[in-house]
Formats: structure tokens, sequence, C-alpha cells
């Protein structure tokens, strides 16, 4: 009896681990080909923090510039954890002509730090946390507060919508949002 009550608990605890990494990517897995393939660039990100996965895809070049320009990196290349909401490059175009530019020289320094600051949470939330945020207000790491909403089943943050989840750092998490967010 024992020993079937063992293999069944032992069973449990093998699926459960085999399925926490499809929950963490909101993975719809249709054929095995796709979430080994999700599984694997899982596995890759694990071992980078979260400022080598973002200088490693080219859809974050202006984020990582900026980034450099502020003196974040060594930041965001720390323990944390962290969580970024982290503007593609198309987010950061939205901005108006010649934003970008002002914000990359040396005495616009300090409203850089502060835009990037406001996008970084201590802690390591998951979209499936962020979710049960719906409507609450959360701290980021410059001290502004955010509200967190979701809509037509997607999450939003200060009215950025997250548009890739749970991109797992060995130092955090990142989601990827559409629009840089101003605090």
């Amino acid at each position: 009896m024992h020993k079937k009550i063992s293999i069944a608990i032992t069973l449990v605890l093998m699926a459960s681990i085999i399925q926490v990494p499809l929950f963490a990517n909101h993975l719809s897995c249709s054929d095995n080909s796709h979430c080994m393939r999700s599984l694997k660039r899982q596995d890759a990100t694990m071992n980078k923090d979260i400022v080598d996965i973002a200088a490693g895809d080219d859809r974050f070049e202006t984020l990582v510039a900026a980034l450099k320009a502020a003196g974040l990196v060594d930041t965001l290349k720390g323990n944390g954890p962290f969580t970024v909401f982290a503007p593609t490059d198309d987010a950061f175009d939205k901005l108006s002509p010649g934003t970008v530019d002002d914000l990359l020289k040396p005495e616009n320094k300090d409203t850089l730090v502060n835009i990037l600051t406001y996008h970084v949470l201590a802690g390591k939330v998951t979209a499936e946390d962020a979710a049960k945020l719906d409507g609450k207000e959360v701290s980021m790491v410059n001290g502004d507060k955010a509200k967190i909403e979701v809509r037509d089943g997607s999450v939003y943050i200060d009215g950025a919508k997250v548009i890739i989840t749970d991109i797992m750092a060995k130092n955090g998490i990142i989601h990827v949002i559409d629009t840089v967010m101003m605090p």
C-alpha cells in the first residue's frame, strides 16, 4: 500500500515539474515540436541575466542603448530578482521624433534613469501574478506607482500592453510591452 502511494506521489510531482515551464510561458501546445522549441528557448534564457537577454535580441537595441546611457547595466545584471517591462524598439519609435536622442544625452541621464526604473519592479512577477493585480497599483523601482489592468484577456501596465510574457532570466523575468511608459 505504501509503495503505491509513494509511486502516485512521485508521478504527481513529476507531472507538476514537467508542466511548470509550459504554464510559465502560457503556451498552447498543439504539437510537441512547438513546446520543445519553447522549452529550449526558456532553458537558454534561464542561464542569462536580464541585460544579456535584451542585448541578444534585436528588438531591444534602443532599450540596451538607454540602459548603457543611464548606467543601469550593472544594476540589471545584479542578483535581483527584477521584473522588467521591456519596451521594444517599435515602442520607442512611438515617442515624438528626437525624444530618444535627447534622452540619451549625458545631461538627461537623471530623466532617463527615472523613465527606465519606471519599467522595473523589485521581485519576480509572472504574467499570472500580474493578471491577479487587475485594478491595483504597483510600486516601481523609481518610487512611482503604475496601474495594472486586464482588458480582453491582455495585461496592461500604465496603458502599455504586455505583448510577450514570462521570459525567464537567472535574475528575474521580462515582460515585453508595446509602449514606453512615462512616469
